[in-house]
């Protein structure tokens, strides 16, 4: 009788617990197929700002971490733009800026790379 109990009463609190976690599940943002096309939009025009301002860079003395900053600072408003159509199709801000700032972080990691590819390159022809 005991064991019937004990089970009964841990049935109760775990379906109490199960009834709490739904209270806090994350439910996907719904986006439009416009929405979703518009973010891609943006991410080309993002990626395409900073592969022009990357040409745009002089390479005969280049001091990458320098060269990597202004870059990507001249593109930031690209990014906010980006950062709009989330706030515009209801995704909430702290997922918007989770996501620009992986965004963000890879696309800087890419410029690192090859700018220090292209300043190795120059110094090896150099000598």
């Amino acid at each position: 009788m005991m064991k019937q109990v004990l089970f009964i009463a841990l049935l109760m609190s775990s379906s109490s617990t199960f009834a709490a976690e739904a209270k806090n599940e994350w439910n996907a943002t719904k986006l439009t197929d416009t929405t979703i096309k518009n973010i891609q939009q943006a991410q080309y025009q993002y990626k395409k700002c900073v592969t022009d301002k990357m040409q745009k860079t002089n390479s005969h003395n280049i001091e990458v971490k320098g060269a990597t900053d202004a870059i990507m600072k001249q593109c930031e408003q690209v990014l906010s733009q980006m950062r709009q159509v989330y706030l515009d199709a209801d995704v909430p801000g702290v997922i918007a800026d989770r996501h620009l700032k992986k965004m963000r972080i890879d696309i800087t990691r890419r410029v690192i790379k090859q700018l220090m590819f292209t300043a190795a390159a120059k110094q090896m022809g150099a000598q």
